[in-house]
């Protein structure tokens, strides 16, 4: 899919262990410069990102997350576009990074299935309004909660930035 744009100061806030209280540097130690600094934080944040995907169900072969500031490369196989879709906003819709490039592959590509569109939520926006939108329908906004399922949990709980799946029609009709 390539590189996949987020607003990198919105999302879930991650746990990489930045609130740790350091331990004082012995005199004699040499201070770490600012481009370890940063390797290491991008490290933390592979690890917690790692774990979020853990957290939240998603089955990955050989998922590697590299991150660079506020990018991730994200590389492994996935079951269906759909799990490559929801992998790719869970970790873009995580405060502090603003790019995903998705190297992910998918082990059984269905051929019907269409891919989801991308949506970035305004202030103002709900699933609803979001749904009309897209389906012409209020009432099928819940098409759009279970796109983007574990990472919503309530319907009404979206905010201005995120990043949402939007099954395509085809995929919708029954």
């Amino acid at each position: 899919m390539g590189l996949i744009d987020f607003i990198k100061n919105v999302g879930h806030k991650l746990d990489h262990g930045s609130h740790d209280q350091a331990k004082p540097a012995a005199p004699q130690a040499a201070q770490p410069t600012a481009q370890q600094v940063q390797e290491l934080n991008d490290r933390k944040r592979e690890t917690a990102l790692t774990n979020l995907v853990n957290q939240m169900g998603f089955k990955a072969q050989n998922l590697t997350l590299d991150v660079t500031g506020d990018r991730v490369l994200a590389k492994g196989t996935v079951n269906s576009q759909e799990d490559k879709e929801k992998l790719v906003l869970l970790l873009g819709n995580t405060e502090g990074i603003a790019h995903v490039d998705d190297q992910l592959t998918v082990s059984n590509p269905q051929p019907q299935a269409p891919q989801a569109q991308y949506y970035d939520v305004q202030s103002g926006d709900s699933l609803s309004k979001i749904a009309k939108h897209f389906y012409g329908d209020a009432n099928k906004y819940n098409l759009i909660f279970e796109a983007n399922r574990p990472m919503l949990k309530d319907p009404d709980e979206i905010y201005p930035g995120q990043k949402l799946r939007i099954p395509a029609q085809a995929a919708v009709h029954a």
